[in-house]
């Protein structure tokens, strides 16, 4: 057992809202999960309205701001990619023409992301976390790992080491036996293109290197990291989710930089992962109240739980 795992889990008590365990009442759950589509597409297009100012601020504080920019861009991929996972989910749009053209078109392919790819990996992390087919064990396992392990961890992502190594796998796909992984391989490239013919017919070609694809490999590789490790890092296969899917109380910055648009509240997701990210806060009040979630294993901050996974393993147990 994994010295991750809480020792102890509080009692469920059945409400109007939660079961006994932890999922939603049915008229709860039908409530939960009504896609609010027209708030969300004002989120993808106030998104696009952050990435030109972000860009625009780019060129005209130059050079002055570049540092920001950099870390600011990882954070950018971390919002495309947050609401790419769900478009994945289906849960953007109700229109499923509309939420899969958003999803692919303008989340996934500008962020290098084959999404329908992603969907049918990221069904199987959902349908048994921790399983013999999870596709991101690598990701969660061995934690607790040491404060030294966890900084060389941190710095292959912060260096690019780790970005290589992933664009490498993205561009075998290029001669993938499976033609929907070619198809969508030249998909993203051609979108790539674009962002790169728009940088340079602005008069500013270097921006799609150094402050698009560059933080793409690299500071959002850090954000990522950080958080797909405070979602299920250490844990272990469990019919009780909360024996596979950390919760962290979420504040301000985190939600800024590192968990955009409510993806951190990841245990309310995992119990029920049709609900939409704007109304996974009252799931995860009702679990609260229902005493399915309580401070008893709930860390109090993201540093709190990087703190926790990256202390000598005999200490964290």
């Amino acid at each position: 057992m994994s010295g991750m795992v809480p020792a102890t889990l509080p009692v469920c008590h059945e409400t109007e809202l939660i079961r006994r365990d932890g999922r939603p009442q049915a008229a709860f759950r039908e409530q939960l999960r009504r896609i609010p589509s027209w708030r969300n597409g004002w989120s993808v297009f106030y998104l696009y309205v952050q990435t030109a100012a972000v860009l625009w601020a780019t060129v005209y504080f130059a050079p002055w701001v570049w540092p920001l920019t950099f870390v600011l861009m990882g954070r950018t991929f971390a919002q495309y990619l947050s609401l790419m996972h769900e478009a994945a989910h289906r849960l953007l749009f109700r229109k499923k023409w509309l939420n899969d053209f958003v999803g692919r078109w303008l989340l996934g392919y500008p962020s290098l992301t084959n999404v329908d790819g992603y969907r049918r990996v990221h069904a199987i992390h959902h349908r048994e976390e921790f399983g013999a087919d999870e596709p991101d064990l690598a990701l969660y396992v061995g934690y607790p790992i040491g404060h030294a392990s966890f900084r060389r961890k941190l710095l292959r992502d912060a260096t690019g080491r780790t970005g290589v190594k992933l664009m490498a796998q993205f561009l075998s796909s290029a001669r993938s036996n499976d033609q929907r992984s070619r198809r969508t391989f030249w998909k993203i490239i051609a979108t790539q293109v674009v962002l790169l013919a728009a940088a340079i017919l602005s008069g500013y070609w270097w921006l799609y290197p150094f402050f698009w694809l560059a933080p793409y490999m690299t500071a959002w590789r850090v954000i990522n990291r950080l958080r797909s490790i405070a979602e299920h890092g250490g844990l272990h296969a469990s019919a009780d989710r909360r024996e596979t899917t950390h919760t962290v109380r979420q504040h301000p910055v985190a939600r800024f930089m590192v968990v955009p648009y409510r993806i951190g509240l990841h245990l309310a997701h995992h119990v029920d992962a049709g609900v939409p990210f704007r109304n996974l806060p009252v799931l995860h009040r009702a679990l609260q109240e229902a005493g399915y979630i309580d401070t008893s294993f709930e860390y109090p901050s993201y540093p709190a739980i990087w703190k926790a996974l990256s202390a000598p393993p005999v200490a964290a147990a």
